[in-house]
């Protein structure tokens, strides 16, 4: 377990654990209905007349984390049955991503692109705009809320296509007609084993020939095959997890071995959108200590720090790199390179992404690096 240690601005020590809420973050993979206050989910489900496991607030959210702790990703999608069902008024996809920004911002994140899929709040009569239309609403009003704390950030939608359904090229078109109103891209979501990109192909084509950017779960619940058909089929900029291309990484007496794919993502700097605590608890990862990403991370591959789910996994962006400090023995250069990698991956304009880097992360690290480290 790390015990590394900093100087504070009072000349004192303190734990690298402590400064982590206050540095600047950038999440790059965390759904909109994975994230929902466990009090309003209780609230919007009185008002819908929806019964749940638990009608108190902490009785629910520990609810959510016990069954997501599931060791597999099905088991574990299941607990979204709850919070899209308190999700289908417009009003209640305002709120939901209004309160989403401003809990991010109040852990430290500057920079978010939040996921969700339009095609999973139809239920109650909205159109698939109606819903991006109500969580832009719900973001701004988000960044006023965060401000008027004191606290800057700013928001993307990326618009999800469920992989086992067959709604990927109204959504493309549907994040293509938003990219000007605040969709920096496309994801493809849900079970992975068994409902491969490449039945999605036309949307990935109409979403590359329009130069739009696009993110895909790929190896967690399925393997090597999953990652190539997203890098290469749907001609993904990033993987969301692929946490198992650790399985073309080989170890002998001569070293770390990297096979083909492995070789190509990591020389193309392709970024892993990697979930520890998420990756821990659908069975892609057997510890925080024993997650691939600390491998890939010294191998030299773009590896970033994500959330995925923090209602599912009772996280946040600090509480996943404490956990990676505390257990496996990260420290402050490792935080920094992350976050400066995932500022680098974003959806921005190549600009916006280095005046993120050059003006916030940064001055903040070298901040925090004033002082004497030891593990």
């Amino acid at each position: 377990m790390s015990d590394a240690r900093t100087a504070g601005d009072d000349g004192g020590v303190v734990s690298l654990a402590s400064l982590i809420p206050r540095l600047p973050k950038v999440l790059l993979h965390d759904h909109l209905d994975g994230g929902v206050r466990p009090a309003t989910v209780v609230e919007l489900a009185g008002e819908i007349g929806l019964e749940l496991p638990a009608d108190d607030a902490e009785q629910l959210e520990r609810w959510f984390v016990e069954s997501a702790d599931a060791g597999n990703l099905v088991d574990y999608l299941k607990t979204f049955d709850v919070t899209t069902a308190v999700m289908q008024r417009a009003d209640h996809l305002q709120r939901v991503a209004r309160e989403a920004v401003v809990d991010l911002a109040a852990d430290g994140v500057v920079y978010a692109e939040i996921r969700y899929a339009p095609e999973q709040h139809l239920r109650e009569g909205l159109s698939l705009q109606d819903v991006v239309d109500a969580v832009r609403a719900g973001f701004a009003e988000g960044v006023a809320e965060a401000a008027e704390q004191g606290r800057t950030i700013r928001v993307g939608q990326i618009l999800c296509a469920m992989r086992h359904l067959d709604r990927s090229d109204e959504i493309a078109r549907l994040a293509l007609e938003n990219r000007e109103a605040g969709v920096v891209g496309f994801d493809i979501a849900g079970p992975e084993d068994g409902f491969p990109a490449s039945k999605h192909a036309s949307a990935f084509a109409t979403l590359a020939d329009a130069n739009f950017p696009v993110t895909v779960h790929a190896g967690e619940a399925a393997g090597l095959e999953s990652i190539s058909e997203a890098v290469h089929a749907a001609m993904a900029c990033r993987v969301g997890h692929g946490v198992r291309i650790i399985d073309d990484v080989t170890a002998d007496e001569l070293g770390d071995r990297l096979g083909l794919l492995a070789h190509w993502l990591r020389d193309r700097r392709i970024p892993l959108e990697l979930c520890p605590s998420s990756n821990v608890q659908t069975g892609a990862a057997a510890s925080i200590a024993a997650h691939p990403i600390t491998r890939l991370r010294r191998l030299g591959f773009s590896v970033t720090v994500n959330t995925d789910n923090r209602l599912q996994s009772g996280t946040s962006l600090s509480r996943e790199m404490t956990r990676l400090v505390q257990e496996a023995d990260w420290s402050l250069q490792d935080l920094e390179v992350v976050t400066v990698t995932a500022a680098a991956h974003t959806f921005l304009h190549h600009e916006d992404r280095f005046q993120l880097i050059d003006q916030v992360i940064r001055p903040a690290f070298a901040a925090a690096r004033g002082g004497r480290h030891r593990a």
